[in-house]
């Protein structure tokens, strides 16, 4: 069965030149420091989702191993991290998540309600199966805090049949309290070997007995989109946005290259999809696969983690991913533009995997989980992942510049999997799937 980043052998398609590429990138000196080292055992191990600060400055976030339960490796924990007036940062293991769940469990990022609980979704939790490998159909979970240290753990409700099945991506809230969401696989169409269908968004909305209920809003059918992977993002007129890491537009293989679509609220909850790009491989880019952004004008940003100009794969096949900007006209159609294309040249970064996050100054961040200038230090490939800043030029192109390598040293995180949050300072926080000082991932702070 597919994970999260699965890149299948795409279908090379003819290179479409959309946009003006960003010029070579350049190394610069930042300053990073590890806020902590995972340990496994009680405490967490492989990090891969992003962080969540909370009003006073704490982050917190989830890791798909360590604590207690679902055998030796634990099924994860939930976190939080505090900062100290000495500069150093506490952790503080919150719940062990879902003790009796499956080892497939695989905690979202996290997100907080007013009240400050916090929310997200087990992608494989449960005791219900839902496909032929025997695979959990995911699960809603709730966080929330105690007098007494320790916060408790609510399973708000269960995924299978028509509301879809394997969420992933986290949870974003609107004003009356309701959280969004999106599933990988389940609804209707078929969008991999597997049957295992094509995936769905779904809300979720408190009720008055204490109950959540769960509703489907709609149902991709591959020629629509598939397997959404990120969070969604609302804009101002509560529309919902989002990608899917495929369907759409042929050219990537059997189930095409992946697609960027609207959900618009009609009368009666029904809701209306409008697909504002369809991926087709090639310097178009292909598997979108972050979270989106909206820039203050209702510009999209996000990222792709295949497609591009660079060579990612020993036959070609794949590119190295691109970040991409989507650009709204008066006529309700949008205008696609690749902002970068990622190569393997043994200085940029590629395969970009967590979504952008976007400073005061319009510049855009985010992470790749392998490249840069590292060498081949890491696993077969070149470089250990980076950080990476786009900066948008009076004449249209976007500069690249490297604002950290990770490097494999026993003491920096390496494999940044997840996208990055930043303070109001403008200092950059995020994760690493491994390295540290005891191999198991890190949180990191980067000034910029």
């Amino acid at each position: 069965m597919r994970g999260t980043l699965r890149l299948i052998l795409l279908a090379a398609a003819s290179p479409i030149v959309l946009g003006l590429l960003a010029t070579t990138p350049a190394s610069a000196a930042s300053k990073e420091r590890i806020l902590y080292s995972f340990r496994s055992g009680a405490d967490g191990a492989y990090p891969g989702t992003s962080l969540v600060f909370d009003a006073a400055g704490n982050l917190y976030g989830t890791t798909p191993a360590g604590g207690y339960g679902c055998g030796v490796n634990g099924c994860g924990i939930a976190f939080k991290l505090t900062p100290g007036a000495d500069g150093k940062w506490t952790e503080t293991v919150l719940h062990s998540l879902c003790a009796r769940c499956s080892d497939w469990l695989k905690p979202s990022s996290l997100a907080f309600d007013s009240a400050g609980n916090l929310y997200g979704v087990f992608t494989y939790g449960g005791s219900q199966v839902c496909n032929a490998d025997g695979a959990p159909c995911g699960q809603v979970f709730e966080l929330m805090p105690s007098k007494s240290g320790p916060w408790s753990e609510k399973i708000l409700v269960g995924f299978g049949g028509k509301f879809g099945w394997g969420p992933s991506g986290g949870l974003i809230s609107d004003s009356a309290g309701d959280l969004y969401g999106a599933t990988l696989f389940g609804g209707h169409g078929v969008c991999d070997e597997l049957d295992d269908g094509c995936g769905t968004v779904f809300e979720l909305s408190p009720q008055e007995d204490g109950r959540w209920a769960l509703k489907f809003l709609y149902g991709f059918d591959g020629e629509d989109g598939g397997n959404p992977v990120a969070s969604l993002v609302f804009d101002r007129a509560g529309n919902l946005y989002g990608s899917s890491q495929e369907g759409g537009a042929a050219g990537c293989g059997l189930w095409g290259c992946g697609a960027v679509f609207q959900l618009t609220p009609r009368a009666h909850g029904r809701w209306k999809l409008t697909n504002l790009h369809h991926f087709g491989g090639g310097n178009n880019g292909s598997v979108p696969n972050g979270g989106l952004i909206f820039d203050s004008a209702g510009n999209l940003y996000g990222t792709t983690q295949a497609g591009g100009r660079g060579n990612c794969e020993d036959d070609g096949s794949i590119g190295c991913g691109t970040v991409f900007e989507l650009i709204p006209g008066a006529d309700g159609k949008w205008t696609y533009k690749v902002l970068h294309e990622f190569e393997n040249n043994g200085k940029d970064g590629y395969f970009p995997n967590g979504g952008l996050v976007l400073d005061n100054a319009g510049n855009l961040y985010g992470t790749t989980i392998v490249g840069g200038p590292g060498g081949r230090s890491c696993s077969d490939y070149d470089g250990c992942g980076m950080v990476f800043e786009l900066t948008p030029g009076t004449n249209g192109k976007w500069t690249e510049r490297i604002v950290h390598s990770f490097k494999n040293d026993g003491k920096d995180g390496i494999s940044p999997r997840a996208g990055l949050v930043m303070d109001q300072a403008g200092n950059l926080y995020g994760t690493t799937s491994n390295g540290g000082e005891a191999g198991y991932g890190t949180v990191f702070e980067i000034t910029p």
